[in-house]
Formats: structure tokens, C-alpha cells, sequence
């Protein structure tokens, strides 16, 4: 392997909880957040010969990771809507409260906006409000009220 392919491939392993992290929380569809993992993939590779590691990489990989779901949502959106093939299981049934409460707030998650979603999902990495804003490109003070209005929000929320 190349030293830039064995570089990249490193990073990938180091971080790739944090890209199958945000590929999950948008697309409920397993399917879905393969593709996206994948497409997230292919845009780190195409941008990586640029980075320099002026900025945090794990920075680089949320800011790409979320970028690339958010931008695959809206051509999603712009296409209509595809209906996937069921075979009618479902691996991860599990009826225990946890799976339960767990299950409804990634519900309600799900139902904000993209911009919001990826808010509360560094939120709930434990990322700080700077490095949050960083990402998304906001300031602490901005996080820190956005992050008060999703949780009003969140808890306004029923799930029908």
C-alpha cells in the first residue's frame, strides 16, 4: 500500500465508530447507512490528499460525515421517495424499556431538522459546545441555545 492509502486507511479504522454514528442517525434504513457510510467514504478519500491536519481530523471526519448525509437527504428529497425491498425481518427487534426509550428518542431525533439533528448528535458524542460550533460552524453561545430550544423541542414531541 501506498503510504497516503495506508495513512488514510488508518484514519478510517481510528474514526469509523464516529462515520457509522452519524450514517445512522440519518437514515433509519440499514441498507441506507451502508450506502452513506460508503458515499462518506468516497469524500474523505477525495478530499484527503488536501488535508494538511491544520484542524482536528476527527473535525474533519464529523464536518464530511455530516455534510455528505445531509447533502444525500436533501438529493433524497429532491428524487422523491424510494420504497425499499422488506423481507419481513427485523434483526433488531428487541422489546426490553431500554431498546424501548432508546428507539423513541432516535425517533424523535430523526423528526429535526438536519442542521438540529447534527447538533444533538455531537451533543450526545460529549463533544464541548466549541468543538460542536467548529464543526457546524456556529459559535459556542449558538450551540448552547440551539441545544436548549431541540431539548423544549424533543420534549414537545410525541411519537405518532
Amino acid at each position: 500500500m501506498k503510504p497516503l492509502e495506508t495513512e488514510f486507511t488508518q484514519l478510517v479504522k481510528e474514526h469509523r465508530t464516529t462515520i457509522y454514528t452519524v450514517c445512522y442517525m440519518f437514515s433509519q434504513d440499514a441498507d441506507e447507512v451502508n450506502d452513506l457510510f460508503q458515499e462518506v467514504l468516497i469524500n474523505l478519500w477525495k478530499g484527503f490528499s488536501g488535508f494538511r491536519y491544520e484542524s482536528n481530523p476527527k473535525t474533519w471526519i464529523w464536518r464530511a460525515s455530516l455534510n455528505t448525509c445531509i447533502s444525500a437527504g436533501r438529493k433524497k428529497k429532491s428524487h422523491g421517495i424510494s420504497v425499499p425491498l422488506s423481507m419481513n425481518i427485523n434483526l433488531f427487534e428487541d422489546s426490553d424499556e431500554d431498546t424501548r426509550q432508546i428507539k423513541m428518542l432516535r425517533e424523535r431525533i430523526h423528526r429535526l431538522g438536519a442542521f438540529d439533528r447534527a447538533i444533538v448528535l455531537l451533543w450526545l458524542e460529549n463533544l464541548s459546545y466549541e468543538e460542536i460550533g467548529a464543526i457546524v460552524g456556529i459559535t459556542a453561545k449558538n450551540v448552547s441555545v440551539r441545544l436548549y430550544r431541540i431539548k423544549e423541542q424533543l420534549k414537545q414531541m410525541s411519537n405518532h
